[in-house]
This record gives structure tokens, sequence and C-alpha cells, in this order.
């Protein structure tokens, strides 16, 4: 039997999944888990390098984060879920990485002046955020990843790393694999006031929202911004509630909504109860999950552990390799 390719990823606990997460990442990783050996890990070292001032929360949004992923599908059978600061090797590979790593290519990072401009309200001028690379790289390589699930604008990131996996293995021999890119499809999906949907814009949607949260959310969404009125026809291709429609509608609905639209027989109010209702629906077993896993709590540590029992002993392994390589 051919082994499975290894892949790695992990996402930042920093509140309640929202279904941006879902379709940007999470989604592809439900459909990757029967296909590759997956490593998936809560990213609590790097929430600290933009959010260090206000840390009171991570341990909780942590667990909350496990739950999320459970609820809506990834398994703990088929994957190595974790959490990056258990696993204390992540730190000492990150360590012996910065040695080598040279400072240019963490200052060319295209989205680290990005970043430090739209988040001008924090303090970036520290060596985590500006090394934050070289500890996702740790956290790649060290589990020897072959590849790396990314939409095209975090491909640079996954090129640093694999920067660093060569530059390692040119200076004491061959031990990393250089881990490849693997391009995913993200539903295109905007918050409710069509800007990128997240929780510093307050305008998310999340998976385990109440019926009442998501009727209440939906109805003050932005539609056609051309549309002024009900009589007024429509333009389904540049209004944000019929993207969802697209997602979580039948499709017999959604083509009479679209034609509807078109010819100004539906107003924007209607509409948007009707993807409401769809949303809701859709929503309704991931939300049962997650409230059932709230209600257990030692369920999801014992994942947890179990998760990262596997990944310690994978990361051991690794270090061991590295330390003789170094000559450590």
């Amino acid at each position: 039997m051919t082994e499975k390719k290894r892949i790695v990823s992990g996402m930042r606990p920093t509140g309640t999944l929202h279904l941006g997460n879902f379709h940007g990442a999470l989604e592809n990783w439900i459909t990757m888990q029967d296909e590759y050996d997956c490593f998936f890990f809560v990213a609590d070292w790097h929430a600290l390098t933009s959010d260090y001032e206000d840390t009171g929360n991570i341990g909780a949004y942590t667990r909350q984060m496990v739950i999320d992923w459970l609820s809506t599908g990834l398994s703990p059978e088929k994957n190595t879920l974790f959490v990056q600061s258990h696993i204390k090797e992540h730190a000492e590979l990150f360590l012996l990485l910065t040695m080598i790593t040279p400072t240019p290519w963490l200052e060319r990072n295209p989205t680290y002046k990005d970043q430090i401009d739209q988040l001008k309200n924090k303090d970036l001028s520290t060596f985590g955020f500006l090394g934050y690379p070289v500890l996702q790289a740790a956290d790649i390589i060290i589990y020897k990843a072959q590849g790396v699930p990314v939409g095209i604008d975090q491909v640079p990131h996954i090129e640093i790393t694999r920067e660093i996996a060569r530059r390692f293995n040119y200076l004491y021999g061959n031990v990393f694999p250089e881990p490849e890119s693997i391009l995913t499809k993200t539903a295109k999906i905007l918050g409710t006031d069509r800007r990128k949907m997240s929780k510093s814009y307050h305008n998310a949607i999340y998976l385990s929202d109440p019926p009442e949260t998501i009727m209440e959310t939906v109805s003050k969404m932005i539609t056609d911004p051309q549309r002024a009125r009900k009589t007024d026809p429509g333009n389904p291709d540049i209004c944000n509630v019929f993207a969802f429609h697209s997602l979580y509608s039948d499709q017999a609905s959604v083509s009479t909504i679209a034609e509807e639209c078109r010819s100004a027989k539906i107003g924007c109010v209607e509409c948007k109860k009707i993807m409401a209702e769809s949303l809701i629906k859709a929503l309704a077993p991931i939300r049962d999950k997650n409230q059932y896993f709230t209600a257990h709590p030692e369920i999801v540590d014992e994942i947890i552990a179990t998760g990262d029992k596997k990944a310690r002993t994978v990361a051991e392994n690794t270090l061991g390799q590295v330390r003789e390589a170094i000559k450590l």
C-alpha cells in the first residue's frame, strides 16, 4: 500500500470560528483527511505574535477551536490534532533555525509590512513578529511534511520554509524534505459588510451561532449596492447575499432567486430571509455537535492529549536527528 503524503497546517486561536474560516481553510482540511496523513495544530504561540498584550482567552479559544474542528467533521481518528505549545520541540527547532536564517529573508516577507500597516493599533516591532516565518517553518518541517495546504496568497510563506529547510540541509546534511504548497480552492465569501469576514470587523457569521442570531445578522447584510428600491432589478453577480445562496440554498432555489432578483420579483428583505433559513438548516448539525462537545470538555481534552502524544513522538525523533546533524 502506498504511504500517504504528510501535510501540516495550523490555525491561530483568536476566537470562535466563522464561515470565513470554514470556507477559507477548514473545509479543505476535511476533504483532505482521507487522502493525506494530516497533522493539524492550534497555533497558540503564533497568536502571541500580534496579540501578546491580551492573552487571557487563548486557553479557552484553543479548546473552542478544537470543538469547532470536530463539529464540522474533522476526525481525530483520521488526523493528528494537537496544540503547538504542548510540543516544546517546536520551540527548540525554532531557536536553532533562527541561527541560520538571514534577516533579509524575513524583512522581504510580503505580509510583514502589510500586517504592520493594517494593524497600526498594535506594536508589532518585535522579534517574535519579524521571526514568525521561522517558527512557521519549524512547525512544518519538524514533522517532515511534504505538503502544506494554502491559498495562493500564502505561497510566499511556504517558499520561506523551503529556503530555510534547504539552507539547513546544505549546512548540516539532508534532514528535511522541502515542503510543497498544495493550492486549495476557497469559496468566495465575504463578511456581512462586503469586507473580508473577520472577528475584528464585527461582520462574521459564526459556526455556532443560534438561529435567531443568524437571522438577525443576515438581515443586516449589504446586498447589491446599486439596487436602491425593491422595484429596481438587481444583479446577483455582485450581491453578497446571493453568494451565500450559492453555497447554502438548493440549486433550484438559487436559479429561481437569481431570475427573480434580475426581474425585481423578489426584494432584498425576502431574499435575505430565505438565505438565512437555508444557512440555519445547513449549520444545524454543526451547532448540535458543537453543543455536545462543549458540554463534554473531557472528551475534547482526551482528543488533544492523544494528538499531542503522537505529535510529540514524531517531533522528538526529528529533533534527535537535528541535534546529531548539528553535532550538539
